[in-house]
């Protein structure tokens, strides 16, 4: 802290200025007035508003003021040009142009390179985008122009490697919460929807283990496992369904992948493009333009947009990349949240499930803990559940189609009664429902149309829309729609699966469900898979893996069908704890084995992997450490470990430049039996140190007779049984014992035999040597 006597002139002389400013929101002008108040006891101040509430223009407000007080130079810095131009823009706004000298706005690289050239030491330094203040380029400001008064601005005071700011900023002043600025009008409410938690999207993303330098995932992992087809097909599907002929931003894994999803989007009638560090300034800067003018719908970029993007109207946010950063999070989904007259509410589309680790954008913050260091801004424990009582109705498709990767975890409706009600405390909780204990689904009688809807307590999640509710379990329902078909929907109203016409649906145990057709007759459906079955399933589980028996063969319960062969008895299948063995002589003569000199046709069988429902696989044979190699019905062959997964390795028809089967395989089994000695070297330190511990702790252990036989005791338990015509006193760990009538050997405390009973005599001294007569007057002499 400086001394007051030294900031006190400054701080008052701005003080008396201080006036309010029209053009200011009411929390600008109180934000402004807790900053004047902070310079009289502090130099350096950061200061925290979520992202859409105008923090350039209270930066320039401030600036304004600070100069028609004691100021006489200001400096404006920010990480990117875009930045640059935007604020000088603001401030030009405010009186302050170019031409005026007192304020200059730059980068923080230009700035490195010229700062020989600048003139005059600056009164005030304004940091824009504060949470980077922590680079070399910004701490030079501090070194270099200790006297100036430094101001940071940031929407997100944290950093992922929870490093603080108080060596930088004295202090931190926050704003409202952007639930608060939500309420009152300031910030957009939201529809929030999102890839379900036990989606095969959650899983590829789960799967992502390399870390970046900052600490966020690789981007070159992310772009091999999410830049695909199936990937960006999903993604357009979401827009389509939730954001139809609405104007958006994107925000991709890198430039391959947004160009991807922009040529993708386009080819589908959603004029959009992709934008990204290659693009040229001006080129970018039309395409912006465009974009705001209405003749771009979408634009895919890669961390171009998540700070200092201004366009009010933006109508939807979809994260397609994930990231462990807070501050990249709330960044990106702020850009959705700012207020325009031509838009009722934004919708955010999380195909990355992003939710699930930070919460919903409303979640309360900890920013005074980050801020000093205390917590990191980072991605919290997940806690994976299943949507529950803030799940809302949706709309059913026209079609009775339903896309069974999302689902609608808040609407802006719902999100704005729980705000005005100061119901807060679990929107923004972990997981979709934060915590909140899941209510029945009950169904409820519209009695002037006669038709039936769904609620969750006290909550109509799905209004009078169905002729009939046949059956309830869980969060789903079994229901006859109003064109007379049948079907199965969630507690949103959403159809997970419709059938023909029928006389009644039914739940079953085991996600299963029973159709009673017109005639009178049954089938069934499995409610996994929506694959239909003559006869009634049976669940059989092994180790958490899932197979349907119907009639005399076990039916898999993945993605792509399997039936095993005819007649196999539910023994023979055996679970190896990661991995179910099938019993299947019907090997694709494709299938390439581990061994093919020792591996028999015995060691071949169809496997389905634990938490893999993609298909069953083929599996090839086992490797040294009891991983095995598999192959799809492509060709493909992967690598499976125990709690790793599968990894691709190679295929029957390498392209040019990879590695065939035999050579990779040549690789794998020598690493195998590597790691094999390596386990098994462990087991044996572990087994020893055991055993040395339970030795020590046994060390008083004393001979004792029951019967004619004689063995060891500690206290009350027999640690060796009675089993021998013999046993001395132990001597340093060990005793002598008689086998047999004349035949003597040595044993450790525990009981395990050191030297076999077969001599004579046997004497041991307290230092581990003994005598051992084999005949009187021969003596062998051992060190234990």
């Amino acid at each position: 802290m400086w001394p007051s006597l030294f900031l006190l002139p400054v701080a008052a002389g701005i003080r008396m200025m201080y006036c309010k400013n029209d053009s200011l929101r009411d929390y600008q002008q109180e934000m402004k007035l807790r900053l004047f108040e902070e310079w009289e006891f502090h130099r350096s101040v950061m200061v925290q508003m979520p992202t859409g509430t105008g923090k350039t223009h209270l930066l320039a407000a401030i600036v304004r003021e600070f100069l028609c007080g004691s100021g006489i130079r200001v400096w404006i810095v920010a990480h990117r040009r875009e930045l640059v131009e935007q604020i000088e823009e603001t401030v030009s706004r405010y009186g302050m142009g170019r031409e005026d000298g007192r304020v200059r706005v730059m980068s923080i690289q230009w700035l490195s390179r010229n700062r020989k050239i600048m003139d005059g030491q600056p009164d005030l330094i304004v940091i824009d985008e504060a949470h980077h203040a922590l680079a070399e380029t910004y701490r030079e400001l501090w070194k270099r122009y200790p006297e100036a008064r430094k101001l940071g601005m940031t929407a997100t005071p944290c950093r992922l490697n929870r490093k603080g700011f108080t060596d930088l900023f004295d202090t931190l002043i926050t704003s409202w919460s952007i639930a608060e600025f939500i309420g009152r009008g300031w910030l957009s409410s939201f529809d929030y929807v999102s890839i379900r938690a036990n989606s095969r999207e959650q899983r590829l993303i789960d799967s992502l283990k390399k870390r970046g330098a900052d600490g966020d995932y690789q981007v070159k992992e992310m772009n091999s496992v999410l830049n695909r087809e199936t990937g960006i097909r999903q993604l357009y599907e979401s827009v389509r369904r939730y954001a139809a002929g609405k104007k958006g931003i994107v925000y991709a894994v890198s430039i391959a992948h947004a160009r991807q999803i922009a040529a993708y989007y386009s080819l589908h009638g959603v004029e959009s493009v992709a934008i990204d560090s290659r693009t040229p300034a001006l080129e970018r800067k039309e395409l912006v333009e465009d974009f705001r003018r209405g003749r771009i719908s979408v634009l895919v970029n890669v961390d171009i947009f998540s700070e200092g993007f201004d366009c009010p109207d933006v109508e939807f946010v979809q994260l397609a990349r994930p990231t462990l950063s807070l501050a990249k999070y709330l960044q990106q989904v702020g850009r959705g949240l700012r207020k325009s007259d031509d838009k009722d509410s934004c919708v955010l589309i999380d195909n990355v499930g992003l939710h699930r680790i930070f919460g919903l954008p409303v979640r309360d913050r900890d920013w005074e803990a980050m801020f000093e260091g205390r917590m990191a801004g980072n991605a919290q424990p997940r806690i994976r559940t299943e949507n529950s009582g803030l799940s809302v109705s949706v709309p059913m498709p026209e079609d009775g189609r339903r896309n069974e990767e999302l689902e609608v975890v808040m609407t802006h409706a719902r999100l704005l009664d729980a705000v005005r009600n100061g119901d807060l405390v679990r929107l923004g909780e972990d997981g979709p429902a934060g915590g909140e204990q899941r209510t029945a689904l009950k169904a409820c009688r519209d009695r002037q149309s006669g038709l039936w809807g769904l609620r969750c307590g006290n909550k109509i999640t799905v209004l009078p829309q169905y002729r009939e509710v046949f059956d309830l379990c869980a969060d789903r329902a079994a229901v006859r729609f109003e064109d007379g078909r049948a079907g199965v929907v969630d507690d949103s109203g959403t159809p997970l699966m419709v059938t023909d016409r029928c006389r009644r649906l039914r739940f079953l145990k085991g996600e299963l469900l029973a159709v009673t057709r017109e005639d009178g007759s049954d089938c069934y459906t499995d409610l996994r898979t929506n694959r239909a079955y003559r006869e009634r399933p049976v669940v059989f589980s092994y180790g958490g893996i899932e197979l349907l028996r119907v009639g005399e063969s076990f039916h898999s319960r993945t993605r792509k069908a399997y039936v095993s062969m005819h007649g196999l008895h539910k023994d023979s299948l055996c679970f190896h704890g990661f991995y179910l063995k099938i019993p299947d002589y019907r090997v694709p003569k494709s299938c390439r084995l581990v061994d093919p000199v020792w591996t028999t046709l015995f060691d071949v069988f169809a496997c389905v992997l634990a938490g893999d429902d993609e298909e069953v696989y083929w599996c090839c044979g086992r490797l040294a450490d009891r991983s095995i190699v598999v192959m799809d019905g492509d060709g493909n062959y992967y690598h499976v470990e125990k709690g790793r997964g599968k990894r691709y390795i190679a295929c029957n028809a390498p392209k040019a430049g990879e590695a065939d089967f035999a050579s990779v395989m040549e690789d794998l089994m020598e690493e195998a039996g590597r790691r094999a000695e390596s386990v098994q070297r462990e087991r044996q330190q572990d087994e020893e140190e055991k055993r040395r511990k339970r030795l020590d702790e046994i060390k008083d252990v004393l001979p004792f007779r029951m019967g004619l036989k004689w063995g060891l005791k500690w206290g009350d338990r027999i640690v060796v049984p009675p089993c021998y015509r013999n046993i001395c006193v132990p001597v340093g760990g060990y005793c002598a014992f008689e086998g047999n009538a004349c035949q003597w050997g040595v044993m450790a405390l525990d009981g395990k035999v050191v030297v076999e009973a077969r001599y004579q005599k046997v004497e041991i001294e307290k230092d581990g040597t003994v005598h051992l007569t084999i005949i009187p007057g021969k003596v062998k002499i051992i060190k234990l």
